[in-house]
């Protein structure tokens, strides 16, 4: 254990199912809104371990490990520009890429709970450096209404939360941009975007000149979820050691996911969501998985928390019947 973990390292009390062969889930608390311009989103950790989340994993079978938080430095300590943060934001990331990556090499696979998306380029880059030590890539699904891949020089607004993707390319900031071993964490090649519907100008021609692939709305409109991630899967795949999935709360439409701090209309159904991570768990090739930009300040009685926590189930295998 780190001695950058608030809370005391537990396992979950009830008793653990005669069969566990799905293995174990270690839940990582990441309590950051360092990256963002609202605050609250600190709080989404504790509002999915509140939403049943863990109990949910252990009826399907999983061993829980939760590791309790990762400690964030108090948002007034750190700097009021967002650009002032990444010293904060780059140690927070730099613990928990160890924290994702001995996870990784023991088998175990990390699931992230968020706190703003800037986390991703930790928890991406830990996967990526532990897979990296058997001689393979991280595949990567982004989930969300935006691309995220802005840099600092780029960014309209500054928010880190705005630039995890650009990190994991070897982009941007350094202090944030060469936290994997080897550095880039990820190549275009195997990094995907699902449901993006407020890009950038810069950004999209960003994704552009990298060649890499992504889906909008529209993509998901005209084709079905069922075509766009299948597809989606075939890329994060092809030439990797599996799958990092990693899910902005905001991608679902803001009539279902009302708490999170960037809403954006026309985003994905109830169903299609559900659909995305039963896709996933279906591939058997889910590595790690983040779960982000909750804020139960702006939710309506914990509902996206509680959405949050289904999504995941579906990831790690719920099913109708």
């Amino acid at each position: 254990m780190t001695n950058a973990t608030q809370e005391t390292r537990s396992k979950l009390k009830a008793p653990q199912p005669h069969d566990a062969s799905k293995g174990t889930v270690r839940i990582i608390g990441v309590p950051m809104d360092l990256g963002a311009s609202r605050r609250g989103v600190d709080m989404g950790p504790s509002a999915m371990r509140l939403s049943q989340l863990p109990s949910l994993l252990h009826a399907l079978g999983y061993v829980i490990d939760d590791l309790g938080n990762v400690a964030v430095p108090d948002f007034v300590t750190v700097g009021s520009a967002p650009v002032e943060r990444i010293g904060a934001i780059a140690t927070v990331c730099t613990e928990l890429a160890k924290l994702t990556a001995d996870a990784v090499r023991h088998g175990v696979r990390p699931l992230v709970l968020g706190g703003d998306h800037s986390l991703a380029a930790g928890s991406i880059a830990g996967t990526a450096t532990a897979l990296a030590e058997r001689g393979e890539r991280v595949g990567v699904i982004w989930l969300d209404a935006h691309a995220d891949i802005n840099t600092p020089e780029s960014s309209l607004s500054g928010n880190v939360h705005g630039m995890p993707v650009a990190h994991l390319l070897g982009l941007g900031d350094e202090r944030l941009s060469r936290i994997a071993a080897p550095s880039p964490a990820v190549l275009p090649e195997h990094l995907v975007y699902v449901g993006l519907r407020d890009v950038d100008k810069a950004e999209a021609a960003l994704i552009k000149s990298l060649g890499i692939r992504a889906f909008t709305m529209r993509d998901i409109d005209e084709r079905g979820l069922r075509a766009v991630m299948s597809e989606a899967v075939a890329i994060a795949t092809r030439g990797t050691g599996g799958i990092h999935l990693s899910c902005d709360a905001d991608w679902v439409d803001p009539r279902e996911a009302p708490g999170v701090g960037t809403p954006v209309r026309g985003g994905a159904t109830l169903r299609e969501a559900h659909l995305a991570m039963e896709i996933i768990y279906d591939t058997g090739a889910l590595v790690a998985m983040d779960l982000v930009e909750i804020n139960p300040i702006l939710d309506r009685e914990n509902h996206t928390a509680e959405l949050a926590a289904e999504l995941i189930a579906s990831a790690f295998g719920r099913r109708i019947l």
